[in-house]
């Protein structure tokens, strides 16, 4: 009945197995069909209706916007970006590197411009606040991890993935199981579903901040007993204090987990993380002005993201032709570079014309593309093929081709031609 007390965890019942949710706070759970944010979960043994009330804050949150929402529309598009943490000073820097700096005067606004892209505004929040101001329309586009992505709109048909591999951030999620006690002999995710300890009456302690990942994991990880339980920060500590029994978070290096005496199993890494570039699907559809933007940022990350695994290596080269120079290069695989080595004539000037720069016969300037982790090697075989005064030079752009994930993009939007060239050529 309207005004009833959810006291216990909210139950989703899936093939039997029972997934559970401690609640924060015991909040009036309306009953009436149609009341808005509860969600509801239907329990197939008791065919019962289960509300799970939201907290306050986020309460709080969803009136102040649909409040700002009754005022007059915004002009202008809006990017959303991490305001805290090693995400948000990697995600400027990306952004930096790209030439697409944010300025921001004060470090106290949240609200900042990008001077090469007109018309955006950069807003700085939560991360998880911005997936969900993508969803409810408040943000157009933004820049989170994965994780978070995945844990409040992977599902979402309101969200695109714009780009999937921004190459920072990496991280990944994964169960953290204490080293010693009666977790001392496990050491993959099947020996922790067959501990003999859980049950209806003694479930699997989880604390983690990511309960719908966790829950979807479990659920098709065949668990039958979890309680799923929240908490803010220090989640390595719940297992010693016996306040959880292993915890699921972010793992970086592993080394937070290891002095805390907890460990990763075989099967127990959930997915893997970077920054990611998320668009709003109704936005995108509507606002020509934004695929403008979004073409020249995933034309400038490409670009950029591409030539960070390369440098440009010259190489003066003696030989026949240039033709014969670049038989040289390409028969060896080590030099093929991108598409192929650019080779040109070496001039010089020429004392008796004045000075006139004339092509120095049989000496020419080599050009390849080296991707970094074979560098020196690649050096080698240059001077191996006659090559001298090797300069090597780091690369800021590759522009290639129209990238695949504008293509991709769309394709998904179903846009013409006309809308098409009109994004790429403004």
């Amino acid at each position: 009945m309207p005004g009833a007390l959810l006291r216990g965890p909210a139950l989703a019942m899936t093939n039997g197995s029972q997934i559970m949710r401690a609640p924060l706070l015991d909040i009036p759970a309306p009953i009436p069909a149609g009341t808005s944010r509860s969600c509801r979960l239907h329990s197939r043994r008791t065919n019962r209706l289960v509300c799970a009330s939201l907290t306050h804050r986020e309460r709080h949150e969803d009136v102040a916007a649909a409040l700002a929402r009754r005022g007059a529309a915004r002009t202008s598009l809006r990017l959303g970006l991490p305001s805290k943490g090693r995400m948000a000073e990697d995600t400027q820097q990306l952004l930096k590197d790209c030439q697409l700096s944010v300025y921001k005067p004060n470090p106290r606004q949240y609200v900042a411009t990008i001077s090469q892209l007109a018309g955006l505004e950069v807003w700085f929040q939560r991360a998880s606040d911005v997936v969900r101001k993508l969803v409810r329309g408040d943000l157009d586009l933004g820049i989170v991890g994965a994780d978070m992505f995945a844990e409040i709109a992977a599902d979402s048909k309101d969200l695109i993935l714009l780009h999937d591999a921004l190459d920072f951030g990496h991280c990944h999620l994964a169960l953290g199981v204490p080293t010693t006690g009666r977790f001392a002999d496990v050491n993959s995710l099947e020996d922790l579903r067959n501990m003999p300890e859980w049950s209806a009456e003694t479930p699997l302690r989880v604390v983690t901040g990511y309960h719908s990942i966790a829950e979807r994991f479990f659920r098709d990880s065949n668990f039958e007993h979890v309680l799923l339980l929240a908490a803010d920060g220090a989640l390595e500590a719940h297992p010693a204090m016996g306040s959880a029994d292993i915890i699921l978070d972010l793992v970086s290096t592993g080394v937070t987990l290891r002095e805390n005496n907890l460990k990763e199993i075989e099967g127990g890494k959930i997915m893997t993380s970077q920054g990611v570039l998320v668009g709003n699907r109704t936005a995108l559809r509507e606002s020509p002005e934004l695929l403008v933007i979004v073409h020249e940022l995933i034309e400038r990350f490409e670009a950029h993201l591409t030539a960070g695994g390369y440098y440009s290596a010259i190489a003066n080269m003696r030989g026949e032709s240039a033709k014969e120079v670049a038989g040289r290069i390409l028969a060896c695989e080590e030099l093929g570079g991108l598409q192929g080595p650019t080779i040109s004539p070496v001039y010089k000037r020429d004392l008796s014309s004045n000075g006139a720069a004339t092509a120095e016969v049989g000496l020419f300037s080599a050009t390849i593309c080296v991707p970094k982790n074979r560098l020196y090697a690649s050096v080698k075989e240059l001077r191996k093929l006659g090559g001298s005064g090797v300069m090597v030079q780091p690369m800021t752009y590759i522009f290639d081709e129209e990238p695949a994930r504008w293509r991709q993009l769309v394709d998904t939007l179903g846009l013409d031609d006309s809308q098409c060239e009109a994004a790429v050529n403004s």
